[in-house]
């Protein structure tokens, strides 16, 4: 990349951006700095905190815009204008397993809107003997599958039913999407129902996933298209108004 830009890189990892974002505008007064990111600039609350700290040194700053999962899951057919609030999915631990993700989905069900579901990273991660004895060795790079969001679902499920819940905003035959690397040229979508998500592998990351809400026709008929089973052929041909 710097041979194709003719000129140095700084590779920006999040603890720099949150923390040292000052190192990122130094200089900016004399030369034009660019910061580059992965999505659209202001899919993240940090890059809108770093046009702050630029207005407040009086330094000018452009936007180039760019797309992002945000608008680019379109791609399997659901309308963007119908999707609710978008929920994070984070990786669970033994002893640490949120589940506060559900309610959201639960709300935009009840409101017949779909969920975006975005799925955790873990980058940069240290092991704790590691972090109490200060040395900057890192875990490999962990991205969360389909499959694994899939699974959390249900367990989340199972502890809503055994809570006595009769409400459920999803079920094991919920028809779900999954999609993997969006707009590569390897780019996957299958449309399962949310049990049969937890058996399918879509490959590298990354990953996210989509609980449909209440469905037109016509998003219907696209998702037709990426089916995986007659089970969820005919559960979503039932679905759509």
């Amino acid at each position: 990349m710097e041979e194709f830009y003719g000129r140095g890189i700084i590779l920006a990892d999040r603890d720099m951006v949150e923390t040292n974002s000052d190192e990122i505008l130094n200089g900016a007064e004399e030369e034009d700095v660019a910061f580059l990111v992965v999505g659209d600039p202001f899919g993240a609350t940090t890059h809108t905190d770093l046009v702050l700290r630029a207005k407040e040194k009086g330094l000018d700053y452009k936007i180039i815009h760019n797309a992002s999962i945000m608008n680019a899951c379109g791609c399997c057919g659901l309308q963007l204008y119908n999707f609710g609030e978008t929920v994070s999915f984070v990786l669970w631990t033994d002893t640490w397993k949120p589940d506060s993700y559900y309610d959201k989905i639960k709300s935009n069900r009840e409101r017949k809107m779909h969920t975006l579901c975005l799925l955790d990273i873990k980058m940069k991660e240290q092991t704790i003997e590691n972090l109490m004895k200060g040395r900057k060795i890192f875990e490999p790079p962990r991205f969360m599958t389909v499959k694994q969001a899939s699974e959390q679902l249900l367990e989340i499920i199972e502890n809503k039913r055994k809570e006595g819940d009769d409400s459920l905003a999803l079920t094991e035959d919920t028809i779900c999407v999954g999609l993997s690397r969006v707009g590569s040229d390897t780019q996957k979508i299958v449309c399962a129902t949310l049990e049969e998500m937890t058996s399918i592998d879509l490959g590298e990351p990354l990953h996210s996933l989509i609980i449909p809400g209440e469905m037109h026709s016509l998003e219907r008929d696209m998702l037709l298209q990426f089916v995986v089973s007659d089970k969820s052929r005919s559960i979503l041909m039932s679905l759509s108004t």
